[in-house]
């Protein structure tokens, strides 16, 4: 039986039958939830050569899903490892080296070293490609531009993509500003917003459907929905999506906070609080002080090393509250710019901030001292004709 983690609220727990549940690791939207039985694609597998696209989210129950198609004497040929590594245990931007996983023996080859997309001969006597990773529903987040280059690796070899989709813990919203041409990274490959409000599925239908694979063709998809769940769904991650979104409330500030990657301002790379603070040194009237230093594993050189900063603690929100929130917070970043003494030396020289917003305007009016309310305005016509494609691709409510 293959029960898909859904989400519950902290008060569900009080019902019996979501207190059995959690108690064998799983979570559930819905006090009645629906089980997905491995009979509707373990068939798809048996007798095949199966090449995975997975990491430490790859969960079942408590159980890795490489040690439990293993167990099913699914005939697993490769291990495809995205940034942070198959057991996710790589620091942001550390190279993934190819090799053999200690505990299983398995074919490890990286998408995040030599090469980001599947070489043909990496394919070579795969029947079948199985993607199930949890991504965070923000574009610049990288697991969803590694199954574009999958998708069109597979797609150039004739070979089917099975995608056993996750909710999105961000949803429950669209917004931000949307990629523009030449904008186009590894944090960035799509013209969506930086919210795009996309399960993995939903976004490989797009990619599919809008013809952005190269040239133009169609990977061969085959998609496992998630059960109970809604894009207004509630769903706190069970696992740690990659190293420096250690719990909810960092998954839920992410979008908004990853934008001072970009920028001289830290967010917590390097303390116990990543993407749940932020600050620089100096900023004196700010209450809050840290110090980032390298956590081996996590954060191997965070931005501003061994500087004492000075800013803003975000950890005490709670966080159902801020998914309610619905809205990309630029606010922090408005505050942070009016603070920062050298306003020329606000942004990365590299403009690393313009590929991760998608667009080199937001930073130009932020230099222009619009409000946040006139920064929003100026992304609706644009969200406007993307909610209208969105559309067509949804799989759930």
């Amino acid at each position: 039986m293959f029960l898909w983690l859904q989400n519950c609220t902290k008060k569900a727990v009080k019902h019996s039958l979501l207190l059995l549940l959690l108690q064998t690791g799983l979570m559930w939207a819905s006090p009645r939830p629906a089980a997905l039985s491995t009979k509707e694609y373990i068939p798809l597998l048996k007798g095949k050569s199966v090449a995975l696209v997975v990491n430490q989210t790859s969960m079942i129950n408590q159980t890795h899903l490489v040690d439990s198609l293993l167990k099913m004497a699914i005939n697993i040929k490769y291990i495809f490892a995205p940034e942070h590594g198959f057991r996710g245990d790589h620091s942001d931007g550390a190279v993934v080296a190819s090799g053999k996983d200690v505990k299983t023996g398995l074919t490890l080859i990286s998408l995040y070293g030599a090469n980001k997309k599947p070489t043909p001969e990496q394919l070579q006597g795969v029947d079948i490609v199985l993607f199930d990773i949890q991504d965070v529903g923000v574009r610049f987040y990288t697991y969803i531009s590694t199954m574009h280059y999958v998708m069109e690796a597979c797609a150039e070899q004739h070979i089917p993509m099975m995608i056993l989709d996750r909710p999105n813990p961000n949803g429950n919203y669209v917004d931000g500003p949307v990629l523009k041409k030449n904008y186009e990274s590894f944090v960035g490959m799509h013209p969506i917003p930086v919210v795009h409000g996309l399960t993995v599925a939903e976004l490989a239908q797009m990619i599919n459907g809008e013809g952005w694979l190269k040239g133009g063709i169609k990977c061969d998809l085959i998609i496992i929905k998630a059960q109970n769940y809604t894009h207004n769904s509630y769903y706190e991650l069970p696992v740690s999506p990659s190293p420096n979104l250690p719990n909810q409330l960092a998954v839920l500030y992410y979008p908004g906070l990853c934008l001072f990657e970009g920028t001289n301002v830290s967010l917590g790379r390097g303390t116990n609080k990543p993407f749940q603070i932020f600050g620089f040194p100096g900023w004196a009237s700010a209450p809050f002080a840290f110090t980032p230093r390298p956590i081996p594993g996590v954060s191997d050189n965070p931005p501003l090393k061994n500087q004492e900063c000075r800013g803003y603690d975000l950890s005490d929100s709670a966080p159902a509250d801020i998914f309610k929130l619905r809205q990309l917070n630029i606010d922090r970043l408005l505050i942070a710019y009016d603070a920062y003494p050298q306003k020329d030396k606000f942004f990365l020289s590299n403009l690393f901030f313009d590929k991760l917003a998608g667009t080199d305007e937001l930073r130009k009016q932020i230099i222009a001292g619009k409000t946040a309310a006139q920064i929003r305005a100026s992304w609706q016509p644009d969200l406007e004709i993307y909610m209208k494609m969105r559309a067509k691709y949804l799989l759930y409510d």
